[in-house]
This record gives structure tokens, C-alpha cells and sequence, in this order.
């Protein structure tokens, strides 16, 4: 009889949680001229372009400019909640979690229905073991009118619980799908769950649809296939998905779960 593992315990859903990236529209000019006088400084609209200079920074991967920038926006208009909220996901990448906190607390105090902050405060949350507050702040994000991805923050809350609490998890998973049925992330996880409860064929059919919407293949999406096969009994069709997990992401934790497995 094959041998059949859930997924690794230590292959954290966190890693998988999604951040909503600040959409800043272009900031104004921060001075103007009346004839040879100029007038004072608009002090509000270069805060949100260093804001918008800080979020391009984080995205390029230049978290230190980024600081700087956002830094000096807090400093020039303290109530823009989305220079805190931006500072607060530079902290979070430093490792800076009293600081990403504190900014992030700031941020939902002076803009508590602002979807993205709560998202991405509830992504923090979670990493930092918080669970039922990040939940409350991803269903608050997913529920909002004014949210453009609600089944990103449906998907986190699932992602967010789902070692604790698979029953939560899928219920918030398949209310992504109500929303976005084809949503690769949602199905994903629900795969996951799926061979976690040793559900072996709806695991297979969750990866299917998985695959056909263009979901971007993962180290864990490829170990709960390659699992899910092996329950099956496809034992070529499991080796294939893990030659792909070892060609793809040799540094995973799933490839060094494999190749321990592969060694006993």
C-alpha cells in the first residue's frame, strides 16, 4: 500500500498570505507660483508623493529608500493614514514588528473602513500568530463595498486559520469562490484542506481547477498533488509532480520533506 503524508506541518499557510499593494493615484505638485511669489509648501500633497515614492521603493525591493521616504511623509502630514499604513508594511519586511504595529493601529484609527490597510493589517496579524483579530480585519476588508479584491481577503482568512481550523478555513475559502469562482489561490488551499481531511478525489479536482485557471504553481501546490496522486494510486503521475517540485523549488520545504521521505 503507497504511502500517504498530509502536507508539512512547518510549510506554514502564512507564507501564502497576500498583501494588497498601496494604489496611490499621481500627486500634485507640492508648490506653486503666483507671479515672482512662490506660495508656501503644500505640506498634504508631498506627503502623498513621498508616499507614492515610498510604496514604488517597497515594490522595487528598496525597502531602505522606502523608509526614508515614508518617514518623511508621517512627518509631513501625520494624519495621512496611507503613509502610515505604507510605513507599516516597510517595518513588517525589516522585522520591525512593534513599529509596523503601532503605524498600522495608527492607520485604521484615522481610516477604520479603508479595505487595503485592513487587509494588510490582517495579513501582519496572522504572521504575528494573532489569528482572530486578523480574521475580523480580513471579513471587515472582504465586506466592504469599496474593496476591489474581496476574495483575496476571503482567501486570507481561510489561509490564516486553516491549521487551526479547517471548518473556518474552507468556509471562507468557498466564499472567495462565490465571489470569484476560477479564484487559483482559493482553490489552492482548498486542495490542501481537501487532502489534509484525506478527501483524495476532491483534492484531484480542486488542483484541476487549480491548474486551469492559470494559478501559479507552487511548492505546496505541487507536494499536495504529488500526494494526492500517490493516494490515488496514479504512481506515475505522483512522481511527476515531484520531479517538478524538486526541479522547481529544490530550496522548499516540501523538496526537503521529499527527499527525507525519498531517503527513509
Amino acid at each position: 500500500m503507497s504511502r500517504v503524508c498530509t502536507p508539512p506541518t512547518h510549510a506554514l499557510a502564512v507564507r501564502c498570505l497576500a498583501f494588497c499593494c498601496l494604489a496611490l493615484g499621481a500627486a500634485a505638485c507640492v508648490s506653486t507660483t503666483t507671479g515672482r511669489e512662490p506660495t508656501e509648501p503644500d505640506l498634504s500633497e508631498a506627503a502623498r508623493l513621498n508616499t507614492q515614492l515610498g510604496a514604488d521603493y517597497l515594490r522595487t525591493g528598496k525597502p531602505e529608500q522606502a523608509l526614508e521616504k515614508l518617514r518623511k511623509a508621517v512627518q509631513q502630514d501625520p494624519d495621512y493614514a496611507p503613509a502610515r499604513s505604507t510605513l507599516a508594511l516597510v517595518y513588517a519586511a525589516r522585522g520591525d514588528t512593534v513599529s509596523a504595529d503601532e503605524q498600522f493601529r495608527k492607520a485604521v484609527a484615522l481610516q477604520p473602513n479603508n479595505p487595503q490597510t485592513l487587509n494588510n493589517y490582517g495579513v501582519f496579524l496572522c504572521g504575528a500568530g494573532r489569528r482572530e483579530e486578523a480574521v475580523g480585519n480580513f471579513v471587515r476588508a472582504a465586506k466592504s463595498p469599496d474593496f476591489q479584491s474581496p476574495a483575496a481577503a476571503w482567501t486570507n482568512a481561510g489561509v490564516c486559520v486553516r491549521e487551526d481550523h479547517p471548518d473556518d478555513a474552507e468556509r471562507y475559502l468557498r466564499e472567495a469562490l462565490r465571489i470569484s469562482p476560477n479564484y487559483p489561490e482559493a482553490l489552492a488551499h482548498l486542495a490542501w484542506l481537501s487532502l489534509k481531511n484525506k478527501d483524495y478525489l476532491r483534492a484531484r479536482g480542486f488542483l484541476q481547477r487549480f491548474e486551469q485557471s492559470g494559478g501559479r504553481t507552487t511548492a505546496e501546490s505541487l507536494w499536495v498533488g504529488a500526494r494526492t496522486e500517490e493516494a490515488l494510486g496514479d504512481v506515475a503521475a505522483a512522481r511527476r509532480f515531484e520531479q517538478r517540485l524538486l526541479t522547481e523549488f529544490p530550496a522548499s520545504d516540501e523538496a526537503t520533506e521529499l527527499s527525507r521521505r525519498n531517503a527513509s
